[in-house]
């Protein structure tokens, strides 16, 4: 299992209480952080992730012009390492809910992959219609080498000003979805991420 001390969980709980944001290096195990990273490019590479779309239900569509990651949704019994990731979000819900008394039910998740130059721009994580969306989880699975120059940052916009965070593997982003407009700025080299949304009961 993901080495997820009570320390890490106070942090987040702290973090977010007091500023609605989190970040929190080498939450996820070098080891599973590189398994992750080899199913994610091994399924991207068989056509099993697709271009991701914006919006919901029938206002769906593909805007390659907005967002260009392409994406495939986790379901349990995917696969030993997914369900082992899914297990330490469970244990980030089941914290939040104790803590902060927030009514957290489930989590939905996806592989996201970026191919060079691939970006998001900026957006809340909110639907309009369907406000069960409450925090949202980013974890990075690409290279230890990833650098300032590979770009590829996710950049917050925050009350005190922008605040850019590299993707580098094994760290976790957490904040509170309807609170912190985002983006995905563009990235030299293709860019792996587990995004998800843990979400309260409606």
């Amino acid at each position: 299992m993901t080495p997820l001390g009570t320390p890490v969980l106070a942090n987040i709980i702290d973090d977010l209480v007091a500023r609605g944001w989190s970040v929190q290096p080498h939450f996820l195990a070098n080891s599973l952080t590189l398994q992750l990273a080899t199913e994610c490019r091994a399924r991207h590479a068989a056509g099993e992730l697709l271009p991701a779309a914006i919006g919901r239900g029938d206002g769906k569509l593909i805007n390659e012009s907005i967002r260009s990651d392409s994406i495939l949704w986790l379901e349990p019994g995917q696969s030993a390492a997914c369900d082992e990731y899914l297990a330490a979000i469970d244990a980030l819900r089941l914290t939040l809910n104790r803590e902060l008394f927030l009514g957290l039910e489930d989590l939905e998740s996806h592989f996201a992959v970026y191919a060079p130059g691939g970006f998001y721009q900026r957006h809340l994580d909110r639907f309009r219609d369907d406000d069960r969306r409450t925090v949202t989880v980013v974890v990075y699975l690409n290279d230890p080498d990833w650098c300032e120059a590979d770009g590829g940052q996710l950049r917050m916009y925050l009350p005190e000003g922008e605040r850019d965070i590299l993707p580098e593997g094994g760290t976790l982003v957490c904040f509170m979805s309807d609170r912190i407009p985002h983006e995905v700025l563009p990235a030299r080299r293709q860019r792996l991420a587990l995004t998800g949304w843990i979400r309260r009961r409606i």
